[in-house]
């Protein structure tokens, strides 16, 4: 707060920020007029650590675009030798592994049964529309179950059908891409990461990954391995001065999750900082300004698909709010409106608690906790990213995914990565997030609201 200094751009920039931030929580304020204290209580805390997350980065920002500021340099590229095939190695046996240990566990829990119907009960959730999708395509007409799953978005259903083409079973082919996926984009985060930290902590980040509580959806039949990996790659790849390729995984991550367009906030912030330090000419930058337009052409493609199939290009939006009550509201208000939940499923039902509401809040507010420390750490490019990407993600009116969702966001590795480099705090930490890990995936196996 020290270097928010009057009348400086960046005391500006934080006086816009938390003036925006107060006048939506006033206006919230009254617009929800039953919310209970509890409820009111748990928003302001969400709206406090998003302001608090803001206050500490203005300076950064500012610093980060400033032409007088040299960029951070790169670390030294080289890996070590041989380190990426056995990390891609080791990605796929971890793969296996979680798909491996839900069978015992399910056979405890639900009764007999053999490996093939464990591997067939990963399809649940949103996987059960995917792998429907990669079958059949969208439907025009039938029933309404059906014609819904135009709100799911094509890349990952497509891979799905190109690798039914070497494995026949559908449910393997989609295991397969998601097990593929998340070790390709294993290897890519690891090269990310070298970017800033040495071997060792961005190895360690790795497996902060893995021990992450959710990443078990990571080898599950849903797009959370894809998305990852074209985020990671978008990231890298800009990073690294090859716009083409990061653009291009920009554009497939917006083809794979709506949220995949919110890649242009730190491709921008990035090409700013190269504009205002002359590293990269007006021409250049003008070209990049261009490619980055394959970004949201990646997401125009999927309103395409749903002219073709509905005859209105935003058709999703419709089976959103109709079918799920899904449209883009407040992240403070979700953290409100989950309290009031949690607390009536305390009294008379634990799996929604333990399951749904619990997990969500958790996840927030760790969130936001989190980023406190790490936007001193991080590239101001990933902070301006998170801003955008938790705003919407978790600004959902019925948020049910907050684990899921917040797995993606690959620069809290980075912070994780940072502060296990004590050895205290990494004997604490370490087995802390294994524990809630094997927790929730206890959870997840039950079928307790785990989406």
């Amino acid at each position: 707060m020290k270097q928010l200094q009057k009348h400086s751009p960046a005391f500006w920039v934080s006086c816009a920020g938390v003036a925006a931030v107060a006048l939506a929580v006033i206006l919230w304020w009254g617009e929800y007029p039953y919310y209970s204290a509890g409820a009111r209580v748990s928003a302001l805390i969400s709206a406090g650590l998003f302001v608090l997350v803001g206050l500490r980065f203005a300076p950064v920002l500012v610093r980060f675009w400033s032409p007088s500021e040299p960029l951070a340099e790169d670390l030294a590229k080289e890996t070590e030798r041989g380190f990426l095939p056995k990390l891609f190695l080791a990605l796929i046996v971890w793969d296996l592994l979680v798909l491996l240990m839900a069978w015992p566990l399910r056979y405890l829990l639900h009764g007999p049964m053999g490996l093939a119907e464990s591997m067939d009960a990963w399809v649940c959730g949103d996987g059960v529309h995917y792998l429907d999708i990669a079958r059949d395509w969208y439907l025009s007409e039938g029933s309404i179950d059906r014609l819904v799953q135009l709100v799911f978005l094509p890349a990952y259903p497509l891979l799905i059908r190109l690798m039914h083409l070497i494995l026949p079973n559908w449910t393997l082919a989609a295991l397969a891409v998601s097990g593929l996926c998340f070790a390709g984009a294993g290897c890519l985060l690891y090269k990310l990461l070298r970017l800033d930290l040495e071997h060792k902590a961005a190895a360690r980040g790795i497996l902060l990954l893995c021990l992450t509580p959710g990443s078990f959806f990571f080898a599950a039949p849903m797009s959370e391995s894809l998305f990852l990996l074209c985020c990671v790659g978008c990231i890298y790849f800009a990073r690294t001065n090859r716009w083409l390729p990061a653009c291009l995984f920009g554009a497939v991550a917006a083809f794979t999750r709506s949220l995949g367009v919110t890649l242009m906030v730190p491709l921008l912030t990035e090409l700013i900082a190269r504009r205002v330090r002359g590293t990269i000419s007006l021409k250049t930058a003008l070209l990049r300004c261009a490619l980055l337009l394959l970004i949201p052409a990646g997401f125009g493609i999927y309103l395409y698909i749903n002219y073709r199939v509905s005859g209105d290009p935003l058709q999703f939006l419709t089976y959103q709010a109709e079918h799920w009550n899904q449209k883009l509201g407040l992240f403070f208000n979700s953290a409100a409106y989950q309290t009031e939940y949690a607390v009536g499923s305390a009294k008379d039902n634990m799996e929604n608690l333990l399951g749904l509401w619990l997990p969500n809040l958790t996840a927030q507010v760790l969130s936001l906790v989190l980023m406190i420390y790490g936007v001193k750490h991080l590239r101001a490019s990933y902070t301006t990213w998170y801003f955008v990407y938790f705003f919407i993600a978790m600004g959902t009116t019925w948020l049910l995914s907050a684990p899921r969702y917040l797995m993606a966001f690959f620069p809290a590795v980075i912070v994780l990565a940072i502060i296990t480099q004590r050895n205290r705090l990494r004997s604490t930490l370490l087995p802390a997030m294994l524990g809630l890990w094997g927790l929730y995936f206890l959870v997840f196996i039950l079928r307790w609201q785990v989406y």
